[in-house]
């Protein structure tokens, strides 16, 4: 692979001082900058405000796990076929779960050993997906049976939609993921 998108970019060069530092730390925790990072720092507005979100919906203080926040993003892209957020993602869910997790979230996330919390999540954020427009209460309340708080609903319904965009614009411009993805916890 020998570009990030099929757009014409360029990273700001040299990068500020303090994207450099977030790209340094990235590069010592992951041992790679992730290309969806790369491909904002055109911009560094643009990056900021995608890494803020991230940063808060991903990585904050939620009742929602890590990996039931990455196996959110995984579902919600597999179903949009987002090539570069079902690699990148799935490695997450391969790492935090299992490699047999990851897969099934990738594919068909039906197929994957799941408790009805983690059922129950991924029916809403499918369906929030899918037909957003038909969610009512008694989707609402089903997360609640399982055992969420409407805290964790809106953590839910904001994961979703965070990737619903994120994923329409990786596939747009083209966005390829890191190669290292590919072979992470397998």
């Amino acid at each position: 692979m020998t570009h990030i998108t099929r757009l014409d970019l360029p990273m700001v060069d040299p990068l500020p001082e303090v994207t450099q530092k977030y790209f340094d730390v990235c590069q010592d925790k992951l041992g790679l900058v992730p290309n969806v990072l790369q491909a904002y720092a055109f911009d560094i507005a643009k990056l900021n405000a995608f890494t803020a979100m991230y940063n808060d919906l991903m990585l904050g203080a939620s009742g929602l796990s890590k990996l039931e926040r990455e196996m959110i993003a995984v579902v919600v892209s597999s179903i949009n076929r987002c090539w570069y957020c079902q690699v990148a993602h799935g490695a997450a869910v391969r790492a935090l779960g299992s490699p047999e997790l990851g897969e099934a979230m990738v594919m068909n996330w039906r197929y994957a050993s799941l408790d009805a919390r983690q059922t129950a999540m991924l029916t809403f954020a499918e369906k929030a997906t899918k037909t957003s427009a038909e969610i009512v209460e008694t989707d609402r309340q089903a997360l609640r049976d399982a055992g969420f708080s409407d805290r964790d609903i809106f953590d839910i319904a904001s994961v979703v939609g965070f990737y619903n965009m994120s994923n329409r614009v990786a596939s747009a411009i083209g966005m390829e993921p890191n190669p290292e993805y590919h072979a992470q916890s397998r």
